[in-house]
């Protein structure tokens, strides 16, 4: 049945029912923060960035809100992997690569994916369909959000290629490849882009990954850029561009 959202019921439980079936590790609690922080930046010129964005469980969190403010588009920047695009390491554990034009770009390459994790949790996904661009697609569309969220496959530098010179973005969430180096690149494409009192959110901050809490540290704790920060739940971290 699709879900169309209702003013008078508890966002909470919609979120809930709507992303309850969908994969991902994304909590109920983060989805709120997610969805109210989006609120929040109503009076913001600019759209919201995702970056990292798997079957679309905190891209439909967003775009409920967005689908309230009705000023801004949510666009969704993921390499979507094929189930053919994961291949085997040495060690058993699993990688992938995805064809993005002319490019070849590799993902889960220092950081590779077990063979537990793989089996349990990524390969089910494909028995929905092998193209993880239209499992996004069908849940997004089946929560009555395809006019607020377009999908991006490529990585961040593919996506601010693709755009005007003036795109200009109010809010972004950090979901990417979680190297130090990936982070840091990610921070700073969006910073050229981010508007004064927009928000950049980083998940799985202060959690298990080095790499995000080195780069939150050096780019936002350290930096003069950003005038309010804070983990908000177990793993949201959001900072405020001055």
């Amino acid at each position: 049945m699709r879900h169309d959202w209702q003013l008078t019921v508890s966002a909470s439980d919609q979120i809930s029912d709507a992303v309850e079936l969908i994969p991902g590790w994304t909590s109920q609690e983060q989805l709120m923060s997610l969805f109210n922080l989006t609120l929040a930046t109503a009076h913001l010129d600019g759209d919201i960035i995702e970056v990292g964005s798997w079957c679309g469980r905190s891209a439909i969190a967003i775009g409920f809100a967005i689908k309230q403010l009705k000023n801004a588009h949510l666009h969704c920047v993921d390499l979507f992997p094929a189930k053919r695009d994961w291949y085997k390491n040495v060690d058993g554990s699993y990688s992938f690569k995805v064809q993005v034009k002319e490019k070849l770009i590799e993902a889960y390459q220092d950081q590779t994916v077990w063979a537990e994790p793989f089996h349990q949790e990524v390969l089910p996904v494909y028995e929905i369909h092998e193209e993880s661009e239209e499992i996004f697609r069908h849940n997004t569309r089946h929560c009555g959000l395809g006019n607020y969220i377009s999908p991006h496959k490529g990585n961040l530098t593919t996506f601010l290629e693709s755009v005007s010179p003036e795109f200009k973005v109010r809010m972004a969430f950090i979901d990417g490849d979680h190297s130090y180096e990936s982070v840091c690149s990610d921070i700073s494409l969006i910073e050229t882009r981010l508007v004064s009192g927009g928000w950049l959110c980083f998940d799985d901050a202060f959690s298990s990954y080095d790499g995000v809490d080195k780069a939150i540290r050096e780019k936002i704790i350290e930096s003069n850029q950003y005038d309010v920060y804070q983990q908000l739940t177990r793993k949201l971290f959001v900072a405020r561009k001055r």
